[in-house]
């Protein structure tokens, strides 16, 4: 197997996370088991199976793979696969396709689907993503991906299996849906991508950013421009009830070593054992 583009994996109980991320470089995500992933930056080969994928924002560190991973698709004799992407940029990247077509005498096919703050999309049964709106330099999506279960409803819960069934034969409904927040994607934002998307902080998996971590920078000046500072996670350090957190896109201004400094300095806990750098 080709290895062409650099990336890690961490097991979280049933699922597994593979990616890479760094500021102004490249971001890309996947999680095998949803058979979804966030963000082009860069395709890895190994990521080439992965058939649907969503977008954050057309900044060229998070969507320059698009054509590569759509043409490598073509070329494997695999399905086209679906993209989503904030509604503006769909007739931009839809003239890109189109020209890099030409350049390259080849076919691009791939659906791209339009999405708005609010859209929800149904990938299964299971699972359903939907969009929340962030705040960066350019209009940027978060995702968060739902799980669906079927449950009893509480009124029919102290009846035996024979009586339950009786009442679903009659034509009543006594199940419910709940959703409950498996994986949360802020991509690049500042921090209103988690305060005013409360599911990120109870998703069991959030993957984030912490681009800034040195206690000289200026965090009104990063707010600005879309990103988050280490000390946005201290200030909300309670609010994180996820099972696992990784922080990553952090500054190239910044070596491993520096970031792992200025990070467990400032949050000796680690959110509980929670937290976990993306170096």
């Amino acid at each position: 197997m080709v290895d062409n583009s650099p990336f890690r994996s961490l097991k979280h109980n049933d699922l597994t996370i593979e990616g890479y991320s760094r500021a102004a470089v490249q971001s890309y995500w996947r999680i095998p088991e949803l058979k979804l992933g966030f963000d082009l930056g860069a395709q890895p080969w190994d990521f080439m199976g992965t058939p649907v994928w969503f977008v954050s924002h057309t900044h060229l560190d998070h969507i320059a793979a698009l054509p590569v991973y759509v043409a490598r698709r073509r070329m494997m004799k695999m399905e086209a696969p679906v993209i989503y992407l904030p509604e503006h940029a769909v007739d931009l990247v839809q003239h890109v396709l189109k020209a890099l077509s030409r350049l390259d005498r080849g076919r691009l096919p791939c659906e791209l689907i339009p999405v708005r703050p609010g859209d929800g999309f149904e990938l299964s049964r299971e699972l359903i993503v939907e969009a929340v709106a962030t705040r960066h330099t350019v209009p940027s999506l978060g995702y968060i991906v739902w799980e669906r279960r079927k449950k009893l409803k509480p009124e029919y819960q102290h009846l035996t299996g024979d009586q339950i069934r009786d009442v679903r034969l009659s034509g009543v409904e006594v199940s419910e849906e709940r959703r409950f927040p498996l994986v949360g994607y802020t991509g690049d934002t500042a921090p209103e991508g988690l305060d005013a998307n409360p599911a990120m902080y109870e998703a069991k998996i959030l993957i984030t950013e912490m681009s800034f971590v040195a206690p000289s920078h200026r965090k009104d000046k990063i707010h600005k421009h879309g990103h988050m500072h280490l000390d946005d996670f201290v200030e909300r350090e309670a609010r994180f009830q996820n099972e696992l957190v990784i922080a990553a896109h952090f500054s190239t201004r910044y070596h491993d070593k520096q970031v792992q400094h200025f990070v467990r300095k400032a949050l000796p806990e680690m959110l509980g054992g929670r937290l976990h750098l993306w170096l």
